[in-house]
């Protein structure tokens, strides 16, 4: 069987993407993986297909790194939005792991596309320690605060939590740097953009990723919950609700923007992942 494959990537995280709306394509775990290899195939965090849908104007479903089917990827959303944009959709509703998203183009060129993408709802945010929250942005994500997140050990450490027995299904791991030190964090400032830098051990891929759109949405609800908090007590902070924040996430992949309607608890609507997304080539191959 021959197929096309296209090549995308979103702030680095770098994807193959298959149009099986005819539903032609089949893959086996083992060929998923082949195509995702850096060094036998084309190379790719992961891979998804482009379905067709009876209701919406596609369907999403994406496979890890390692040929396992995964959880929704925000910058694979925002890839395949870009692709089905290049194939002359125009409407972009569709379906993932996670339920149905929304997105718009903000600019589009025949390589590239600047999408802004509806997320899941978050309805829970655990502290797992002063410093540390759990949480599901349509991927379960922890999101560790850290000091000096540019010379911090992610390979070693994102491991140590992703295999935690705490996690028995795994997780991925989010390590974040704010502009402040480690005993001056600031309290919330309604209508100030807040900046920060992430990186991320991805589940399934077993490695740092140049950005992870997921996990830049889960680090901004977490820092969001860090900061609404006394600096010392950790109680609550009293602000207004419902309350739109805007948030500037920096990754090895370049700049992303995450934001949210806060609704008081740990409720979290209206999210928005927003970024580029690149075609890089296309190719046919035997499977």
């Amino acid at each position: 069987m021959r197929i096309t494959a296209y090549k995308y990537q979103a702030t680095g995280n770098d994807f193959i993407i298959l149009d099986n709306r005819d539903g032609s394509v089949t893959l086996t775990e083992d060929q998923i993986k082949y195509l995702c290899h850096r060094r036998f195939g084309i190379g790719a965090d992961g891979l998804m297909l482009l379905n067709k849908s009876k209701k919406h104007s596609f369907s999403m479903i994406y496979y890890n790194a390692d040929g396992k089917e995964g959880s929704m990827c925000g910058n694979g959303g925002r890839s395949l939005v870009t692709f089905a944009a290049h194939k002359g959709i125009k409407k972009f509703d569709f379906e993932a792991m996670d339920g149905l998203h929304y997105a718009e183009l903000v600019s589009y060129t025949s390589s590239a596309c600047v999408v802004k993408l509806g997320m899941t709802d978050v309805n829970e945010v655990k502290e797992y320690s002063p410093k540390s929250y759990q949480l599901n942005t349509g991927s379960p994500h922890l999101v560790i605060f850290v000091e000096n997140v540019k010379d911090y050990d992610v390979l070693e450490q994102g491991k140590l939590w992703r295999y935690h027995p705490h996690f028995p299904e795994g997780t991925n791991v989010n390590f974040v740097q704010g502009s402040w030190g480690r005993f001056n964090i600031p309290k919330f400032e309604e209508g100030q953009d807040q900046k920060i830098t992430v990186r991320t051990y991805e589940r399934g891929v077993e490695d740092e990723t140049y950005s992870c759109g997921t996990g830049v949405t889960a680090s901004a609800i977490a820092l969001h919950k860090l900061l609404t908090r006394n600096k010392f007590s950790y109680s609550k902070v009293d602000i207004k609700i419902p309350q739109t924040v805007r948030n500037i996430i920096e990754t090895k992949g370049g700049e992303l923007e995450v934001e949210f309607t806060y609704t008081g608890e740990d409720n979290y609507r209206d999210i928005k992942l927003t970024g580029p997304a690149t075609y890089v080539f296309s190719c046919v191959i035997d499977c």
